[in-house]
Protein backbone atom coordinates (compact mmCIF):
# COMPACT_ATOMS: atom_id res chain seq x y z
CA UNK A 1 0.00 0.00 0.00
CA UNK A 2 1.12 3.56 -0.75
CA UNK A 3 1.31 6.58 1.49
CA UNK A 4 -1.77 8.79 1.06
CA UNK A 5 -1.54 12.48 0.13
CA UNK A 6 -4.24 15.08 -0.56
CA UNK A 7 -4.96 16.47 -4.00
CA UNK A 8 -7.78 16.95 -6.48
CA UNK A 9 -9.72 14.11 -8.01
CA UNK A 10 -8.13 12.65 -11.16
CA UNK A 11 -10.37 9.84 -12.37
CA UNK A 12 -8.92 9.63 -15.93
CA UNK A 13 -5.45 8.80 -14.59
CA UNK A 14 -6.85 6.12 -12.30
CA UNK A 15 -8.72 4.63 -15.24
CA UNK A 16 -5.58 4.58 -17.39
CA UNK A 17 -3.57 2.80 -14.69
CA UNK A 18 -6.38 0.31 -14.12
CA UNK A 19 -6.55 -0.29 -17.88
CA UNK A 20 -2.83 -1.15 -17.87
CA UNK A 21 -3.40 -3.57 -15.01
CA UNK A 22 -6.29 -5.21 -16.83
CA UNK A 23 -4.25 -5.47 -20.02
CA UNK A 24 -1.59 -7.37 -18.09
CA UNK A 25 -4.22 -9.56 -16.46
CA UNK A 26 -5.64 -10.49 -19.87
CA UNK A 27 -2.23 -11.78 -20.96
CA UNK A 28 -1.99 -13.87 -17.81
CA UNK A 29 -5.51 -15.23 -18.35
CA UNK A 30 -4.62 -16.15 -21.92
CA UNK A 31 -1.69 -18.29 -20.71
CA UNK A 32 -3.00 -19.87 -17.50
CA UNK A 33 -6.15 -21.64 -16.40
CA UNK A 34 -7.35 -19.77 -13.29
CA UNK A 35 -10.26 -20.17 -10.89
CA UNK A 36 -11.55 -17.56 -8.39
CA UNK A 37 -11.03 -18.39 -4.75
CA UNK A 38 -14.29 -18.04 -2.75
CA UNK A 39 -12.31 -17.19 0.40
CA UNK A 40 -12.04 -13.54 -0.66
CA UNK A 41 -15.50 -13.19 -2.22
CA UNK A 42 -16.62 -10.63 0.38
CA UNK A 43 -13.62 -8.44 -0.57
CA UNK A 44 -14.67 -8.02 -4.20
CA UNK A 45 -16.24 -4.74 -3.05
CA UNK A 46 -15.34 -3.06 0.24
CA UNK A 47 -15.17 0.46 1.69
CA UNK A 48 -14.45 2.41 4.83
CA UNK A 49 -17.23 3.52 7.19
CA UNK A 50 -18.24 6.68 5.32
CA UNK A 51 -17.69 5.28 1.82
CA UNK A 52 -14.96 7.75 0.85
CA UNK A 53 -12.41 4.97 0.31
CA UNK A 54 -13.40 1.98 -1.78
CA UNK A 55 -11.61 -1.04 -3.08
CA UNK A 56 -11.73 -4.50 -4.59
CA UNK A 57 -9.55 -7.54 -3.97
CA UNK A 58 -9.94 -10.68 -6.07
CA UNK A 59 -7.84 -13.82 -5.83
CA UNK A 60 -7.41 -16.79 -8.14
CA UNK A 61 -5.39 -19.98 -8.39
CA UNK A 62 -4.81 -22.80 -10.85
CA UNK A 63 -2.63 -25.74 -11.83
CA UNK A 64 0.44 -23.57 -12.37
CA UNK A 65 -0.35 -20.49 -10.27
CA UNK A 66 -0.60 -20.87 -6.53
CA UNK A 67 -2.02 -17.41 -5.77
CA UNK A 68 -2.91 -14.43 -7.96
CA UNK A 69 -4.09 -11.13 -6.50
CA UNK A 70 -5.83 -8.51 -8.65
CA UNK A 71 -6.90 -5.51 -6.61
CA UNK A 72 -7.48 -1.77 -6.43
CA UNK A 73 -7.97 0.77 -3.66
CA UNK A 74 -9.04 4.36 -4.13
CA UNK A 75 -9.91 7.62 -2.39
CA UNK A 76 -10.97 10.01 -5.21
CA UNK A 77 -11.26 13.02 -2.89
CA UNK A 78 -7.57 12.81 -2.04
CA UNK A 79 -6.36 11.62 -5.46
CA UNK A 80 -4.99 8.46 -3.91
CA UNK A 81 -5.10 5.04 -5.50
CA UNK A 82 -3.22 1.75 -5.41
CA UNK A 83 -3.65 -1.33 -7.53
CA UNK A 84 -1.77 -4.56 -7.92
CA UNK A 85 -1.43 -7.70 -9.94
CA UNK A 86 0.79 -10.25 -8.22
CA UNK A 87 1.30 -13.76 -9.55
CA UNK A 88 2.81 -16.45 -7.33
CA UNK A 89 3.76 -19.61 -9.18
CA UNK A 90 3.49 -23.13 -7.86
CA UNK A 91 6.72 -25.01 -7.05
CA UNK A 92 6.76 -27.07 -10.26
CA UNK A 93 9.20 -24.51 -11.70
CA UNK A 94 11.64 -21.99 -10.18
CA UNK A 95 10.83 -19.01 -12.38
CA UNK A 96 10.55 -15.84 -10.23
CA UNK A 97 7.13 -14.68 -9.14
CA UNK A 98 5.80 -11.52 -10.81
CA UNK A 99 4.59 -8.33 -9.13
CA UNK A 100 3.00 -5.15 -10.46
CA UNK A 101 1.85 -2.22 -8.32
CA UNK A 102 0.62 1.10 -9.73
CA UNK A 103 -1.04 4.10 -8.16
CA UNK A 104 -1.20 7.82 -7.44
CA UNK A 105 -0.10 9.61 -4.27
CA UNK A 106 -0.79 12.10 -5.98
CA UNK A 107 2.18 11.62 -8.35
CA UNK A 108 2.30 8.40 -10.31
CA UNK A 109 3.79 5.40 -8.55
CA UNK A 110 4.92 2.12 -10.08
CA UNK A 111 6.70 -0.97 -8.83
CA UNK A 112 7.47 -4.00 -10.99
CA UNK A 113 9.49 -6.98 -9.87
CA UNK A 114 10.57 -10.55 -10.40
CA UNK A 115 10.42 -11.96 -6.88
CA UNK A 116 13.40 -14.32 -6.38
CA UNK A 117 12.83 -17.89 -5.28
CA UNK A 118 16.38 -18.48 -4.10
CA UNK A 119 19.31 -16.63 -2.52
CA UNK A 120 20.71 -14.43 -5.28
CA UNK A 121 23.96 -13.89 -3.39
CA UNK A 122 24.86 -17.57 -3.69
CA UNK A 123 22.78 -18.90 -6.58
CA UNK A 124 24.71 -17.19 -9.37
CA UNK A 125 23.18 -19.30 -12.14
CA UNK A 126 19.73 -18.06 -11.12
CA UNK A 127 20.99 -14.48 -10.89
CA UNK A 128 22.54 -14.61 -14.34
CA UNK A 129 19.54 -16.30 -15.90
CA UNK A 130 16.73 -14.11 -14.60
CA UNK A 131 18.24 -10.82 -13.43
CA UNK A 132 21.30 -10.00 -15.51
CA UNK A 133 19.16 -9.73 -18.70
CA UNK A 134 17.04 -7.04 -17.02
CA UNK A 135 19.92 -5.03 -15.61
CA UNK A 136 20.14 -2.66 -18.57
CA UNK A 137 16.43 -1.83 -18.28
CA UNK A 138 16.97 -1.06 -14.60
CA UNK A 139 19.96 1.19 -15.33
CA UNK A 140 18.11 3.01 -18.12
CA UNK A 141 15.17 3.76 -15.84
CA UNK A 142 17.51 4.84 -13.06
CA UNK A 143 19.03 7.42 -15.42
CA UNK A 144 15.63 8.80 -16.43
CA UNK A 145 15.41 12.36 -15.00
CA UNK A 146 11.61 12.19 -14.88
CA UNK A 147 11.64 9.35 -12.35
CA UNK A 148 12.23 9.65 -8.60
CA UNK A 149 13.28 6.57 -6.66
CA UNK A 150 10.67 5.38 -4.14
CA UNK A 151 12.22 3.94 -0.98
CA UNK A 152 10.07 1.91 1.39
CA UNK A 153 10.28 2.77 5.08
CA UNK A 154 10.26 -0.93 5.93
CA UNK A 155 13.58 -2.78 6.17
CA UNK A 156 11.98 -6.07 5.19
CA UNK A 157 10.24 -4.55 2.18
CA UNK A 158 13.55 -3.15 0.91
CA UNK A 159 15.15 -6.56 1.39
CA UNK A 160 12.20 -8.28 -0.31
CA UNK A 161 12.73 -6.52 -3.63
CA UNK A 162 15.08 -7.87 -6.26
CA UNK A 163 18.13 -5.89 -7.45
CA UNK A 164 16.46 -4.97 -10.79
CA UNK A 165 13.06 -3.78 -9.58
CA UNK A 166 11.76 -0.46 -10.96
CA UNK A 167 10.13 1.39 -8.04
CA UNK A 168 9.54 5.06 -8.80
CA UNK A 169 7.28 8.06 -8.52
CA UNK A 170 6.93 10.54 -11.38
CA UNK A 171 4.73 13.41 -12.57
CA UNK A 172 1.39 12.57 -14.16
CA UNK A 173 2.10 12.90 -17.88
CA UNK A 174 1.10 10.91 -20.94
CA UNK A 175 4.76 10.08 -21.57
CA UNK A 176 5.18 8.63 -18.09
CA UNK A 177 1.96 6.63 -18.36
CA UNK A 178 3.19 5.26 -21.70
CA UNK A 179 6.54 4.39 -20.10
CA UNK A 180 4.83 2.46 -17.32
CA UNK A 181 2.71 0.55 -19.82
CA UNK A 182 5.71 -0.29 -22.02
CA UNK A 183 7.98 -1.48 -19.21
CA UNK A 184 5.20 -3.48 -17.57
CA UNK A 185 4.34 -5.32 -20.78
CA UNK A 186 8.01 -6.01 -21.50
CA UNK A 187 8.46 -7.47 -18.02
CA UNK A 188 5.37 -9.65 -18.39
CA UNK A 189 6.21 -10.87 -21.90
CA UNK A 190 9.73 -11.84 -20.80
CA UNK A 191 8.32 -13.68 -17.77
CA UNK A 192 5.86 -15.65 -19.90
CA UNK A 193 8.75 -16.85 -22.07
CA UNK A 194 10.59 -17.98 -18.95
CA UNK A 195 7.54 -19.87 -17.75
CA UNK A 196 7.13 -21.63 -21.09
CA UNK A 197 10.80 -22.62 -21.25
CA UNK A 198 11.28 -23.58 -17.59
CA UNK A 199 12.59 -26.98 -16.54
CA UNK A 200 10.50 -28.85 -13.96
CA UNK A 201 11.64 -28.79 -10.35
CA UNK A 202 12.50 -32.22 -8.88
CA UNK A 203 9.61 -33.64 -6.87
CA UNK A 204 11.67 -33.97 -3.68
CA UNK A 205 12.42 -30.21 -3.55
CA UNK A 206 8.96 -28.84 -4.30
CA UNK A 207 7.68 -28.88 -0.71
CA UNK A 208 10.56 -26.76 0.57
CA UNK A 209 10.15 -24.31 -2.32
CA UNK A 210 6.41 -24.01 -1.64
CA UNK A 211 7.07 -23.31 2.05
CA UNK A 212 9.58 -20.61 1.16
CA UNK A 213 7.15 -19.03 -1.31
CA UNK A 214 4.36 -18.93 1.28
CA UNK A 215 6.67 -17.47 3.92
CA UNK A 216 7.70 -14.64 1.59
CA UNK A 217 4.12 -13.96 0.51
CA UNK A 218 2.78 -13.85 4.06
CA UNK A 219 5.67 -11.91 5.57
CA UNK A 220 5.72 -9.26 2.84
CA UNK A 221 1.97 -8.74 3.30
CA UNK A 222 2.13 -8.55 7.07
CA UNK A 223 5.22 -6.31 7.26
CA UNK A 224 4.14 -3.71 4.70
CA UNK A 225 4.45 -0.28 6.43
CA UNK A 226 1.33 0.82 4.51
CA UNK A 227 -0.77 -1.46 6.71
CA UNK A 228 -0.75 1.24 9.38
CA UNK A 229 -2.52 3.62 7.01
CA UNK A 230 -5.01 0.89 6.14
CA UNK A 231 -5.90 0.47 9.81
CA UNK A 232 -6.66 4.19 10.04
CA UNK A 233 -8.91 3.96 6.97
CA UNK A 234 -10.64 0.63 7.54
CA UNK A 235 -10.02 -0.46 11.13
CA UNK A 236 -8.06 -3.50 12.26
CA UNK A 237 -10.64 -6.18 11.41
CA UNK A 238 -11.01 -5.31 7.71
CA UNK A 239 -7.30 -4.53 7.37
CA UNK A 240 -6.37 -7.94 8.75
CA UNK A 241 -8.78 -9.57 6.33
CA UNK A 242 -7.23 -7.67 3.42
CA UNK A 243 -3.76 -8.74 4.50
CA UNK A 244 -4.89 -12.37 4.68
CA UNK A 245 -6.33 -11.94 1.20
CA UNK A 246 -2.91 -10.91 -0.10
CA UNK A 247 -1.19 -14.07 1.11
CA UNK A 248 -4.05 -16.57 1.09
CA UNK A 249 -4.86 -16.87 4.77
CA UNK A 250 -8.55 -17.48 4.07
CA UNK A 251 -8.18 -19.46 0.85
CA UNK A 252 -10.53 -22.35 0.14
CA UNK A 253 -8.89 -23.69 -3.07
CA UNK A 254 -5.65 -25.64 -2.77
Amino acid sequence: MIQQQPDANNTPVFEQLWAITNELRQKVDARFELHPDPGTKDLHEYSNADGTVKGSLKTLSGNEIDWLVHSWLRNPERNFSAMRLTTWLKPHIRVPHLAFEFGMMPNLFFYIDYIPRTDLLTDLEYLDRYYEPVNQTYLTLQANPNLSLFTSKGVYMRLFRSPINPCYTCPVTEDNLALIRTVANEMLDRWLIWVNEAEPVPEDTRDSLAKRDLFLRRTSAERDPGNQMAVRMFGEELTNKLIRGLWGGDRTNS
